[in-house]
């Protein structure tokens, strides 16, 4: 395969971004660039129209076409009937076509709202994942051509970071993360705790990553306003998280990550049509 780079932020929360670091992102896409921009979900603070009609502005004018997920900010946050009733009325109006990426040679995709409007526990914030969404999801990753980075992108880590500012606490999280591993996928991309991080899935042959973009936000958590830039090649994957340094950005942190070779995905515990995935041990990584 040819190889790609990828821009892939998260937790902009538009109303409360940092505004020099949002701006400063979109300058750094026009001067390295990339095959596409992913933004795995909190692409506001609350949930409101005019945070939706600035956050739909960047994108728009950002150099590259942007796909985006979902995360638990982007429903109306304090009006509960409306974040119950129709939580994603305004996701879908502002950023409805940007739910799948546009063709890519080399890339298979797959985009999971983790979020919900409303739970039955105390922190509704929280993420969850259902069988049917894992199946979609790996239906969608299948159709990638042979060496295709097979991608999918989610606002909760499915699995919890040791050490992380806080929790995604995914309901169903582990046992979708073993799934994806046994289907081949090489990437899970998500946010919500405002960290970048890298780590292999406890399962399989432990070559399917997750991978945590920071925030572009005010809201930091121990780390400066970051995104994460990926560089994808046939047998390895690099990831930099590029920090904001107040005028510019610079290297943060960087990961470099081996793939798997396609003879080694284990196609006999893919989940098929109707089945549910191998049930996982729950696992904190």
């Amino acid at each position: 395969m040819s190889a790609l780079r990828l821009f892939h932020a998260s937790d902009i929360h538009f109303g409360g971004e940092n505004q020099a670091a949002v701006a400063g992102a979109a300058q750094w896409m026009a001067d390295h660039p990339v095959d596409l921009a992913i933004l795995s979900g909190d692409l506001t603070r609350e949930g409101q129209r005019t945070e939706f009609e600035a956050a739909r502005a960047w994108i728009d004018a950002l150099p590259v076409r942007a796909v985006v997920t979902a995360g638990n900010h982007d429903v109306p946050y304090f009006n509960i009937p409306y974040r119950a009733l129709m939580p994603w009325k305004r996701f879908d109006r502002w950023m409805g076509d940007l739910k799948a990426p546009p063709p890519l040679a080399g890339l298979a995709y797959a985009g999971i709202n983790t979020a919900r409007g409303v739970q039955p526990r105390a922190n509704w914030s929280k993420g969850q994942i259902s069988m049917a969404q894992v199946r979609k999801a790996i239906g969608r990753i299948r159709t990638g051509a042979p060496g295709a980075l097979k991608l999918i992108t989610c606002h909760h880590p499915l699995v919890e970071v040791v050490g992380g500012p806080m929790t995604g606490n995914v309901w169903g999280g582990p046992t979708a993360a073993e799934a994806f591993t046994a289907a081949g996928a090489d990437l899970v991309l998500t946010g919500h705790i405002h960290t970048p991080f890298v780590h292999a899935y406890p399962f399989g042959d432990q070559r399917t990553y997750a991978v945590g973009a920071g925030t572009l936000s005010i809201r930091e958590r121990g780390v400066a306003p970051s995104f994460n830039c990926l560089e994808i090649a046939a047998e390895c994957i690099t990831v930099t998280a590029m920090a904001w340094q107040g005028t510019r950005y610079e290297p943060y942190r960087t990961w470099r990550v081996d793939r798997r070779l396609e003879t080694a995905v284990d196609t006999s515990a893919r989940p098929e049509e109707g089945q549910d995935p191998p049930a996982a041990q729950s696992v904190a990584v």
